[in-house]
């Protein structure tokens, strides 16, 4: 969710240079500032979530090359998979065996463990 002070900033000063396939827009600096790189930023489409940012704009934005990219810049190989979002905190987050919300239960160790001991 884009904050009213990113809003009124990139009306004031930025100039839109690019969209990428999830719908996010690129922003930099309309004017360049003498003495520092122009600022670069990404108002996202939907919820803010960083890993919606295709790699060719990642590097943009975080000034790995100048290069504005096209469109066919961010296009996958065919054996890539789609992106998938960070699902940390909701229900279909992974819980390994043995999580409290899965039961709490693990299966027995197998006795392959050697702790170390010294010598």
């Amino acid at each position: 969710m884009t904050t009213l002070v990113t809003r009124v900033m990139t009306w004031l000063h930025g100039e839109r240079v690019g969209t990428d396939s999830f719908g996010n827009q690129y922003y930099h600096e309309r004017s360049k500032p003498s003495g520092r790189r122009r600022r670069r930023w990404v108002v996202y489409n939907r919820e803010d979530e960083a890993s919606r940012v295709p790699p060719a704009w990642h590097g943009w934005l975080h000034h790995t090359f100048d290069d504005i990219p096209d469109e066919n810049s961010g296009k996958a190989p065919a054996w890539q998979k789609g992106h998938v979002p960070n699902l940390t905190g909701t229900e279909q987050a992974y819980r390994p065996p043995g999580h409290t919300l899965e039961g709490g239960r693990r299966a027995p160790a197998t006795g392959d463990y050697e702790p170390w001991q010294p010598n």
